[in-house]
């Protein structure tokens, strides 16, 4: 709680892996490989047991996107939703469109 005294929110990785492919069981965490199911939400977990309001947003990469969390101070989840639609806006956060 100290910390937002300081900031308005904290970008952290949402993620400890690029999207999983369709029907993809592990991933490599360093040298471990893991469930994708138990561990893709590694980081988000911690922070929604404790009730922060948080924003995920995709940020693409080729061939498949990674996800940053914007963390926000208890009962501030407009400044989460602002930052994640000035971070759209400018183009750096952006869920791919599916090729048709």
């Amino acid at each position: 709680m100290k910390l937002f005294a300081e900031v308005d929110a904290i970008l952290a990785p949402a993620t400890p892996c690029t999207a999983p492919l369709l029907g993809q069981q592990t991933f490599m965490f360093g040298d471990v490989e893991l469930p994708v199911r138990a561990n893709l939400g590694l980081y988000t977990q911690p922070i929604s047991f404790i009730g922060l309001p948080v924003v995920a947003v995709p940020v693409p990469l080729a061939p498949l996107p990674i996800a940053v969390q914007i963390i926000a101070a208890p009962w501030r989840e407009d400044v989460a939703l602002r930052i994640a639609h000035a971070l759209e806006v400018k183009g750096v956060v952006a869920a791919m469109r599916p090729a048709m």
